[in-house]
């Protein structure tokens, strides 16, 4: 196993009122925290706020990269692999590269989360991607055109669409 050294001097701090939220109209809102450029390679994090039963990732995964999953407030749904994990307020879930998965807020609830990708993959150019199909402007299709520029490459799973019904 290599050990990686992120290539950065200075605290990379995001204000809140400073950072981007991409969906602030919709079920599920980014608000964008430190991309891979921002903290030199080391992690790339974003907080995620789903309404009332959201769908937040359709099954997927990273070829380098493991995933943080930090619950804040509400419970959520998450898929690693085949199982489904019911996670709430404190819990954490880490996916290894590799690995397929998904989350949702599960049904009937809410779900805030801090979302930690490591080592870092420049990320937030993909959650402006997707507003973009959000709102017409670019076909759902054309995610399959960047996966491995964003490290994001879309599977099925039958365990997550048994469990979201």
């Amino acid at each position: 196993m290599s050990l990686f050294i992120p290539d950065f001097e200075d605290a990379t701090v995001v204000r809140a009122a400073d950072a981007e939220l991409v969906g602030a109209d919709s079920p599920v809102i980014n608000q964008l925290l430190a991309d891979s450029s921002a903290t030199g390679g080391a992690l790339s994090s974003m907080r995620v706020t789903l309404a009332k039963g959201a769908n937040g990732a359709v099954p997927h995964h990273h070829s380098k990269s493991a995933e943080m999953f930090y619950i804040l407030d509400g419970t959520a749904q998450l898929l690693s692999d085949d199982q489904v994990i019911i996670a709430e307020r404190g819990d954490a879930i880490v996916v290894p590269p590799g690995t397929q998965h998904a989350f949702a807020a599960a049904p009937g609830e809410i779900a805030d989360m801090l979302v930690i990708i490591t080592p870092g993959v420049e990320r937030f150019e993909y959650f402006r991607h997707l507003e973009r199909i959000r709102y017409g402007k670019v076909p759902p299709e054309s995610l399959l055109e960047v996966q491995e520029l964003y490290d994001n490459y879309f599977g099925a799973s039958a365990a997550w669409e048994a469990a979201r019904g």
